[in-house]
């Protein structure tokens, strides 16, 4: 009877190859004892640390795109579902049949105030939520209430639409807010992991230069708007593939428009009341709801999901610690700064021209002269002119950072002085080229608005503990912007054009007044970030002679976790015998944390 091999070696016993494994070490209780408790034979510290910030590179990258298609496919359904939601709901057919005497077009002009109206306050409630929150947090919850907004349409009443949209216009001032926040952290961290070495070499105290992080920052923004621009384009989807198939044609929506263009008054003077031929079915309206709900809900799941984190949640601590009352007030103290003040009247215009190509530019003038049913193409040209040009931005990284937003002024400029003396005549399809081309011109003066305007910003105030206060109030002014635009909507073609070349001029010739201050050396007044308080007891807070230390630590080192240390960067004279009051440095008597041994390398949550 044969000998069964054993399982498992016999610790020490000779392998097939003898003595010694394949690393050429030897087996048995002659092994040296460096040899198996230390370091790997084969391990290049500096190949693992580069494969390291490799990583967070990629990881950095994934956030941005992650933030960017969400911001997408948010929009994409937000806008998809509103602009079908009043095509079906102007339809006076469709009301009497559907919803008889309920009173839907006072419903819907409240819930466009709701959304219009609501975000004149976000001033007030923004940064506290940011800070409350966090920042990928906030934009989770604001894609969210997006979501609910859709979710409302499977039963349109008053109580569902009208609360919703108030929500919703709570929510649109913190979601830009964050994203605009979160792009520009995206971008210092990519130049943290990209520059390691030097930041090693200067301390992990020392910031980087100033300016640092622009191109990189310049490349995300540009990422970001290509996506954002396509949102356009991806909300004609329920109107190319769904309701165009039961719209009249030109011929009867137009037949009593007698005026367009810079002739025209308001929106849409004189417009048929009846858009639908035939009334589409509820169950095909509860299947295009039900996807669009299903993107809605994807939009989450990429954010939450896909996000990382933006700040460490030691940095997190530090900007929630400097007091709600100051939150609260700093976005007011940040008019002080000059350069604030000179870009207010682009932060307007931002939210003008937006609005305009919307509204103005392709129901004024598109469907107004071409009819209802090429509504969606004009705004999928001005969907991907504004996509492709937010590409033009990228010269930025070899041309002075005033080009991009003097170029898309310049561009605006010319077309709103065409536009002037430009009336389509109604019913008449020879002039729809010019539409097309005036809409892709559109859209590259408005992404080159955009991508310019945010690179700025991030460039200008790039202290991690400013730039929420700072997007906050840009898009409390395109908010403000919009809700002028809302004000106005009943104005004549050619008052609308007279303010928004107004506009234009000024924000223009205010913007290169900062940009000469700025080369004259003036010196921007900024309030001041209170120091961070922390008031938790007992909480371990992360700093650089106080780290994490474990319970066992502590009691060694004779203090507690956070109280009874000395200040930020004092030194105390050497203790008596005894107990010791405080913590202990790391050094020689204590091992350095991992957070110490990583010099300020950012936990999972940032992958």
């Amino acid at each position: 009877m044969e000998a069964v091999p054993p399982l498992y070696r016999v610790a020490g016993a000779a392998g097939p190859q003898g003595d010694e494994d394949r690393l050429g070490v030897p087996d048995g209780p002659g092994a040296p004892l460096d040899e198996l408790v230390g370091a790997y034979p084969n391990y290049n510290e500096e190949e693992e640390e580069r494969r390291y910030y490799r990583r967070k590179r990629l990881g950095v990258v994934k956030n941005v795109l992650a933030a960017s298609a969400g911001g997408m496919l948010t929009y994409a359904v937000y806008l998809g579902l509103l602009q079908m939601q009043l095509i079906l709901h102007y339809d006076e057919t469709y009301r009497e049949v559907k919803y008889g005497n309920m009173g839907l077009p006072d419903i819907d002009s409240k819930m466009l105030m709701g959304i219009n109206v609501t975000p004149i306050a976000a001033l007030l409630y923004t940064p506290v939520l940011i800070r409350f929150f966090g920042t990928k947090w906030m934009m989770f919850l604001a894609v969210g209430i997006y979501a609910l907004f859709v979710s409302t349409n499977y039963w349109e009443r008053y109580y569902t639409l009208v609360p919703s949209a108030v929500a919703l216009g709570m929510a649109i001032v913190p979601l830009w807010a964050s994203m605009g926040n979160y792009i520009t952290r995206m971008a210092q961290k990519y130049y943290e992991y990209s520059h390691y070495k030097e930041q090693d070499d200067q301390g992990p105290q020392k910031r980087p230069p100033r300016g640092s992080h622009a191109p990189y920052l310049l490349v995300f923004q540009v990422i970001f708007y290509s996506f954002f621009h396509l949102s356009f384009a991806c909300a004609q989807l329920p109107m190319i593939y769904f309701l165009n198939h039961y719209l009249y044609d030109l011929n009867h929506t137009l037949y009593n428009v007698q005026s367009c263009g810079t002739n025209s008054q308001g929106i849409l003077s004189g417009f048929n009341k009846t858009v639908l031929k035939t009334l589409p079915r509820s169950r095909n309206l509860i299947v295009v709801e039900s996807v669009l709900m299903a993107v809605a809900f994807l939009a989450m799941l990429l954010v939450l999901g896909l996000c990382g984190a933006a700040y460490r949640p030691t940095e997190e601590i530090d900007l929630r610690s400097v007091g709600w009352g100051n939150i609260f007030q700093l976005p007011f103290k940040h008019v002080r700064d000059f350069r604030l003040r000179h870009l207010v009247p682009f932060f307007i215009y931002s939210g003008f021209e937006v609005l305009f190509a919307c509204t103005g530019l392709t129901l004024g003038y598109g469907v107004c002269s071409v009819g209802l049913e090429r509504l969606a193409h004009l705004l999928v040209a001005y969907s991907l002119g504004a996509s492709a040009a937010s590409l033009l931005g990228l010269l930025g990284l070899w041309l002075p950072r005033s080009v991009p937003l003097v170029a898309g002024a310049g561009v605006h400029l010319l077309l709103t002085l065409s536009l002037f003396f430009w009336a389509p005549t109604p019913r008449v399809l020879r002039h729809i080229w010019i539409l097309y081309v005036a809409a892709v011109l559109w859209g590259v003066g408005s992404a080159l608005n955009k991508t310019g305007l945010s690179t700025l910003l991030g460039i200008l105030y790039e202290d991690k503990e400013r730039q929420d206060f700072v997007f906050t109030i840009y898009h409390w002014w395109q908010a403000v912007a919009i809700f002028t635009v809302y004000l106005g909507s009943s104005l004549p073609m050619k008052a609308k054009l007279a303010v928004l070349l107004l506009t234009l001029v000024a924000a223009a010739a205010s913007y290169l007044w900062m940009e000469q201050k700025l080369r004259r050396g003036v010196v921007p007044r900024q309030p001041r970030i209170p120091r961070p308080q922390h008031k938790v007891r007992g909480y371990r807070y992360l700093d650089e002679d106080n780290s994490d230390e474990s319970d066992a630590e502590g009691e060694r080192g004779g203090g507690g976790g956070s109280g009874g240390g000395p200040g930020d960067g004092v030194e105390e004279e050497a203790p008596p015998a005894g107990p010791r009051p405080g913590p202990e440095p790391a050094g020689l008597c204590r091992r350095p944390c991992p957070y110490e041994q990583a010099l300020g390398g950012d936990g999972p949550e940032e992958q």
